[in-house]
């Protein structure tokens, strides 16, 4: 028989399946169904609404560490743009060059 109680917010259905047990208002358990349906997430990885999603989740998992991991994942962002303003510089130099012939 179908409960026709209304869904509280925050509510994840993992709390039926995986998470039997645990209480659904404990921070820390709602904390770890996000966890879950994050690492259980499927579908085309080759779209850019995926890659903008891998990119947001990325995004908020670095913000959500600190110290050392917060440095590291600030560091690998600098790298990503430092890498693409030297490819974008090079293929500009190289354009103008061919152009200029």
């Amino acid at each position: 028989m179908v409960e026709s109680a209304a869904v509280p917010p925050g509510w994840n259905p993992r709390f039926h399946d995986d998470l039997i047990g645990l209480d659904p208002a404990d921070p820390d358990v709602r904390a770890f169904a996000a966890h879950l349906d994050r690492m259980e997430r499927t579908g085309p990885t080759f779209t850019v609404e995926a890659c903008l999603d891998q990119v947001a989740d990325f995004a908020e998992s670095s913000t959500r560490t600190g110290g050392l991991r917060y440095w590291v994942s600030v560091l690998f962002v600098v790298l990503i743009v430092a890498g693409l303003l030297v490819t974008a510089w090079d293929i500009a130099t190289h354009t103008v060059a061919f152009l200029s012939r």
